[in-house]
């Protein structure tokens, strides 16, 4: 089944949602792993090679996820760059689908940016609290 324009911008809102929670929450559910495959599917059907790196990152991303210990040493520099190329990606987008790359570019920066202030648990997982992003 071929992608639509919505479909897109309810991924999107789905990973802004997602990100925008508690992330360490967030990591112990499956629709996780589901959701980074959306991202990763839809910016390939995109077939922009400008999206390539991004491609890659949500890949390292999703394995790091995977893997069952987290390291906010390799999660936050992962999130800064998605947040800085899905920011760059804003602008290949069109209508109402930009404000919605443009918004998950900052949140992705956010989350990024409180994770290399804030410290990890004592458990190795990623702060509790990763609401205040919204």
């Amino acid at each position: 089944m071929e992608k639509t324009e919505v479909q897109n911008q309810v991924h999107l809102d789905s990973a802004i949602h997602l990100l925008a929670g508690d992330l360490s929450e967030a990591t112990d559910r499956a629709g996780l792993d589901n959701q980074l495959q959306r991202w990763i599917e839809d910016l390939k059907a995109a077939n922009n090679p400008a999206f390539h790196q991004l491609v890659v990152d949500l890949q390292a991303l999703k394995a790091h996820f995977g893997s069952g210990s987290l390291d906010v040493s390799v999660i936050a520099p992962l999130l800064a760059r998605l947040g800085t190329n899905t920011t760059q990606a804003a602008n290949f987008a069109e209508g109402n689908t930009a404000p919605r790359v443009a918004k998950l570019g900052e949140t992705l920066s956010a989350v990024a940016a409180q994770l290399r202030g804030g410290s990890a648990a004592p458990n190795g997982t990623v702060p509790q609290d990763m609401s205040s992003h919204d």
